[in-house]
């Protein structure tokens, strides 16, 4: 007896997730290439297919029903592990070493997932993957030590690279910190050059508001821990700000902090075809993130 056919294909899953993560049928149409009328038709397929809706149309917002839900975590599975078929398949010659420098904290919230798909997809490629301070990675990309740097700067700043990501950044202290308004503001921080402790100097001292610095780590986790701890307030992307942890802004009328972007940079001259293709993977990979996050 055959098996019976699937009602969906790789076409279909994709327009799916296209939609949810561009917010509405036309966005995803132009995004793909494609009229708003083929994705409709697409969507229809695929809802008849199942024989369930997956979207609830009320005028302009596009909503997915329970159904869509489930079919959509499974698509993103599916659609990711196409992706790694297809590399170790079409490319399965691509070897070398990729020395790539990186900011601690953006590595462990948004990288780590993509190194790991990456390494899968080729296992003949190296990676080494370095963590440090900005003005480091960009001192040691200067003297050839990597083939690609992401590193945090003020938004549209000179330089070129490929802006990947961008940071609200926000106040954020244990609930347990005793805190008024009027007193001096405890700082935990990383040491200088560090560029959330000079975003948080520099707009305390703007605002004329008193700060002492009351623990410094080089290490996210020990920052981390001491702000748990009620030590103090630290400066954090909103995204970052961990569970027990909360925004102090408001409470203690902190000042607004600046934006930073997350910028990638690409050693001159030609890159081996390893660090061309890690280059692309991060890329797409960091923009389809941002598009799901909105």
């Amino acid at each position: 007896m055959p098996l019976p056919r699937l009602p969906f294909d790789l076409d279909l899953l994709r327009t799916l997730v296209a939609i949810v993560d561009n917010g509405s049928f036309t966005r995803a149409a132009r995004r793909m290439g494609l009229t708003q009328s083929t994705v409709s038709l697409q969507i229809k397929r695929l809802e008849d297919g199942l024989g369930q809706r997956l979207f609830d149309r009320d005028g302009r917002d596009v909503r997915l029903t329970p159904e869509g839900e489930i079919l959509l975590n499974y698509a993103r599975q599916i659609l990711r592990l196409g992706s790694e078929a297809r590399s170790r398949i079409m490319e399965p010659d691509v070897t070398g070493v990729v020395r790539l420098g990186t900011p601690e904290d953006f590595a462990t919230t948004h990288l780590a997932e993509i190194l790991a798909r990456f390494a899968r997809s080729h296992p003949q490629v190296a990676l080494e993957v370095n963590c440090d301070y900005t003005v480091n990675l960009i001192d040691d990309f200067s003297k050839g030590h990597y083939d690609l740097i992401l590193f945090k700067r003020e938004p549209q700043g000179p330089g070129g690279g490929i802006q990947v990501w961008r940071e609200v950044l926000d106040w954020a202290a244990s609930p347990r910190l005793l805190l008024t308004e009027h007193d001096k503001v405890p700082l935990v921080l990383a040491p200088a050059p560090d560029v959330y402790r000079k975003r948080a100097l520099s707009a305390l001292d703007v605002a004329q508001r008193l700060w002492r610095i009351v623990y410094t780590s080089p290490s996210l986790a020990g920052l981390q821990a001491a702000v748990q701890a009620g030590l103090g307030v630290t400066v954090l992307p909103t995204e970052m700000v961990p569970a027990g942890l909360i925004s102090v802004s408001t409470r203690l009328h902190l000042p607004k902090l600046p934006d930073t972007e997350i910028v990638l940079y690409r050693a001159p001259g030609s890159l081996s075809p390893a660090a061309e293709l890690l280059a692309l993977t991060i890329v797409a990979s960091l923009e389809q993130h941002r598009c799901a996050s909105r």
